[in-house]
């Protein structure tokens, strides 16, 4: 098990690092800025879904195949940077709708999960990042290292969604008032696009 005093450590530098600038924060805080808060904490409940499969890929070893294979690694940043630019499209291409039935097009939650697990499962970095940051907190004489880091990455996800949620209930405030004329929310759009674009270029542009 891990010890008390190295958990305290990991708390601390895990929810530092979901506060740094990201794709994934990032995400949360434009969705919940052009849909609401609501959106915003299902998108969040994605990306959190999407660290539970970097956590067991990463504790079963699986990970270590994008350290290793350029092909894989380049073959998986091209689906997120794709989806990143698909979304950007789709920004830039929509109307400055009425606020009544952009909230009904951003209903469905399953859409803004799927969203969330797809933004942060296509990302090879995570992946490469919980493969170098885990194992620098285990210690192999206290059992199994599988199992500690099983629960660092669970700790991890615990602090990742309390600081997504806060982003999205703080940007989720700005949703009624960028809503409230039709330029705004023309602007918002625009600026959603520009942001996944963005995404798509660190994601495409990043290196092993």
């Amino acid at each position: 098990m891990v010890s008390f005093d190295t958990l305290l450590t990991f708390v601390g530098a895990a929810t530092l690092l979901a506060w740094v600038p990201g794709p994934d924060n990032l995400f949360v805080l434009t969705q919940s800025a052009f849909f609401g808060r609501a959106v915003g904490m299902y998108v969040t409940l994605g990306l959190c879904a999407g660290l539970i499969v970097h956590t067991i890929a990463v504790s079963l070893g699986v990970a270590a195949i994008f350290q290793t294979s350029q092909t894989a690694f380049d073959a998986l940043k091209i689906i997120g940077a794709v989806y990143l630019l698909y979304l950007a499209y789709k920004a830039f291409t929509s109307e400055p709708d009425e606020p009544e039935s952009r909230r009904e097009r951003a209903k469905p939650a399953w859409q803004m999960f799927v969203r969330g697990v797809v933004m942060n499962v296509t990302n090879p970095k995570v992946a490469i990042f919980f493969l170098a940051f885990l194992p620098q907190f285990t210690t192999p004489e206290r059992g199994s290292v599988v199992l500690q880091m099983l629960t660092l990455g669970g700790v991890f996800i615990v602090c990742a969604f309390a600081s997504f949620a806060l982003i999205s209930v703080l940007s989720g405030s700005l949703s009624r008032w960028l809503q409230r004329s039709s330029q705004s929310r023309l602007w918002l759009n625009r600026a959603a696009g520009m942001v996944f674009v963005g995404l798509a270029v660190k994601i495409a542009t990043s290196h092993r």
